[in-house]
């Protein structure tokens, strides 16, 4: 595999400058990097082929973590970002359906089980094992803290929202029967996992280098949200606005990863909420620079180059996207280059880099 020259000799993070484009205080520069997630399957031919580094797959102690985490920094600092992003949660009990799937580095791909919840009656409830807040490993969340280089930032998050665990613990056809059934129970439910939720933002927020807050939680799919705006409203935002206040008496932004249309909640997102940007975008729902075009004066727009074409483009296809989103978004502002969702095992490293290398300014020789 040919993989281009990419990677910052010598990398000038500004964790800052970050920042304040995306709050709109700083305009007329170039829009930084950002990325929500990259899979190990693509990273590890970043690392060992560009960066020249050993790969160290992690384990159990914390000298195989440390060097993890050390290779895990690195890839970030080196590619150009401004920022590390990592994301780590609660072993909350969730039904999962298992598949092999050569292209990730476990060799197995999990699915959320739609159909058969953990909690479906109240004596479900009573004997789910809830996750204590002393299960969570904040080692890897601090050891970044303790580790960035030079004017690089730390962005982190609980890996799950309040609506994606609720789903995955009550299923989803299990949550939607009891949202007319018994909504006590997922009032109930709901309330549990973000009370759990908060205790770990409230450690998070005390990490030094902390320079933005930027949780997933899935609410839509491809023409609305998976449950109403009104439940959503009742059982979801509220905690959404909880940590968002939480993470601005801090002076911190929000940002929010929420795949689907949306459009039914937006300005619950932006008005009651507050959140500072959003991310995941889809083409076929509504391109960045469209979204941009309607809400980019309230909040900032982040990624925005669709999957699809990630995975299935060819490098300049990836080129020629990425450069229509710097072209549109950039100049508009409160903008940062990324993918419109993550970056899952099957994109190619060559079409991960060539987005990286037109953000940066770069050509193939």
């Amino acid at each position: 595999m040919r993989l281009i020259n990419i990677p910052v000799q010598r990398p000038q993070p500004d964790a800052g400058r970050f920042v304040d484009i995306l709050m709109g205080r700083r305009r007329g520069e170039p829009p930084p990097l950002v990325e929500y997630l990259v899979d190990e399957a693509v990273m590890k031919p970043v690392v060992t082929e560009l960066l020249g580094r050993i790969w160290r797959p992690g384990g159990p102690r914390r000298e195989d973590q440390s060097a993890w985490l050390d290779q895990f920094i690195d890839f970030w600092h080196r590619l150009g970002y401004d920022i590390v992003r990592f994301e780590a949660g609660l072993p909350f009990a969730e039904p999962k359906l298992v598949a092999a799937d050569a292209t990730t580095a476990a060799g197995r791909r999990d699915w959320a089980d739609e159909h058969g919840g953990a909690i479906r009656t109240w004596k479900d409830f009573e004997r789910y094992p809830w996750p204590h807040l002393e299960d969570m490993d904040f080692f890897p969340f601090e050891y970044i803290s303790r580790h960035l280089p030079e004017g690089m930032g730390f962005v982190t998050c609980h890996a799950g929202g309040v609506f994606e665990h609720l789903s995955w613990i009550m299923s989803y056809e299990g949550l939607c029967l009891a949202l007319i059934e018994d909504p006590v129970l997922v009032q109930v439910v709901a309330d549990k996992i973000g009370s759990l939720l908060i205790r770990v933002y409230e450690h998070l927020l005390g990490l030094p280098g902390l320079t933005a807050i930027f949780p997933g939680d899935d609410m839509g799919f491809r023409t609305g949200p998976l449950v109403s705006p009104a439940d959503l409203r009742r059982y979801v935002l509220p905690w959404h606005k909880r940590i968002a206040s939480m993470a601005h008496e801090r002076s911190l932004p929000y940002f929010l990863h929420s795949c689907g249309n949306l459009e039914s909640i937006i300005d619950d997102l932006i008005n009651d909420v507050r959140i500072d940007g959003k991310h995941s975008f889809e083409d076929a729902i509504r391109p960045a620079e469209i979204f941009q075009a309607k809400y980019g004066s309230r909040i900032a727009v982040l990624g925005g180059l669709d999957v699809n074409i990630l995975s299935a483009g060819t490098e300049e296809d990836v080129r020629r996207r990425t450069r229509r989103l710097i072209e549109t978004c950039g100049p508009r502002g409160r903008y940062a280059v990324g993918s419109g969702n993550s970056i899952p095992s099957y994109v190619p490293a060559g079409n991960y880099l060539a987005m990286v290398d037109e953000a940066l300014g770069r050509r193939l020789p």
